[in-house]
């Protein structure tokens, strides 16, 4: 069923609210799902909305949390989540660093004891597209990869997200949002589904030794994206989503595809750039425009971001589809 995006909003916000959000945190998170699903990225959308209604009735979220402002200094802030879902702490830390940077010329914004933070690319997007601001964004997430030469899950997939803005009205930024794993583990548990192997170095099973055999990879860990060089990238987000917040390494973090399990409290990290402090608004314009025409010079060259802003025009117009199961689930939690 095609659902116009204010009214699929206001369904997801009231079955977060009956699962015990707050309105502010049913709101953000309302907002961020939607975006997301009409973006095209339905694994961070709708199908969400069930499994964050568990974790709060089941206490893995505080739906009472207010996310609040608990450190700071110049260009820098932390913001704690206070265990709530990820989304209304994001938001308070999209503000932050967005003051911070137009003060400072740059600014990081640090979330500790946080939660899913779904498709992260949103938030650098905003930072871009409304503030004119170039835009960093790093997560963590439960373990699913190993380090370097290590055998069982240490570290998250481990998303990572750009956003730069461009001249012109109504362009959208260039945006890039990728996981740090070789694959979506999605795809894995697709394949185990209908019992079809995985490509070698997508995945080891349980005593650490590559497989192609998509259940032994579910009980086991997912490689990273680039072998070595993947793994060391994600342990940088890692760390800097972690270390500098306090909040809890992947591996202290319970797996979010069982509704059972501790709180999280995981760690997110915003970096955000103000052109002019630099080498110039115009200028850096003027380099970005030049990379985008070099870019598009080369037939079958998409910008990055272009098909979710072309996805997103769309359902702004058109509503969202969303699966007649889904939807019946949605408005059976939303009472």
């Amino acid at each position: 069923m095609r659902l116009p995006l204010a009214e699929a909003e206001a369904l997801v916000r009231r079955a977060l609210a009956a699962a015990g959000a707050n309105p502010a945190m049913a709101a953000a998170t309302a907002r961020a799902l939607v975006a997301a699903e009409a973006q095209g990225q339905s694994g961070h959308g709708l199908s969400r909305v069930p499994q964050y209604a568990a974790f709060l009735r089941n206490g893995r979220a505080d739906g009472r949390a207010v996310p609040a402002v608990v450190a700071g200094r110049g260009g820098a802030v932390l913001v704690d989540a206070r265990d709530g879902l990820a989304y209304a702490a994001l938001d308070l830390a999209l503000a932050e660093a967005a003051r911070r940077a137009r003060a400072h010329g740059v600014a990081f914004a640090g979330v500790t004891n946080s939660h899913h933070a779904g498709a992260i690319g949103l938030f650098v997007e905003r930072l871009a597209a409304e503030e004119g601001l170039v835009a960093l964004a790093f997560t963590n997430s439960p373990a699913a990869m190993p380090v370097p030469g290590g055998r069982r899950p240490l570290m998250g997939t481990n998303p990572v997200a750009a956003a730069f803005p461009r001249r012109g009205e109504g362009l959208p930024p260039l945006v890039v949002d990728l996981a740090l794993s070789a694959v979506a583990r999605g795809r894995i548990m697709v394949a185990a589904r209908e019992g079809r192997p995985i490509p070698e170095g997508w995945a080891l099973d349980a005593a650490g030794a590559p497989t192609t055999d998509a259940r032994a990879a579910l009980s086991g860990a997912m490689l990273a994206i680039g072998g070595a060089r993947g793994a060391l990238l994600a342990l940088v987000v890692e760390l800097l989503c972690c270390a500098l917040t306090g909040a809890q390494f992947g591996f202290e973090a319970d797996s979010f595809f069982a509704d059972a399990g501790n709180r999280p409290r995981l760690g997110q990290a915003l970096v955000a750039i103000a052109p002019d402090a630099l080498a110039g608004r115009e200028v850096f314009l003027d380099r970005v425009e030049a990379m985008a025409a070099a870019m598009l010079a080369e037939e079958g060259v998409r910008l990055p971001g272009a098909r979710r802003a072309a996805l997103a025009a769309r359902a702004a117009a058109e509503g969202i589809e969303v699966p007649e199961a889904l939807l019946r689930q949605i408005e059976a939690l939303a009472g």
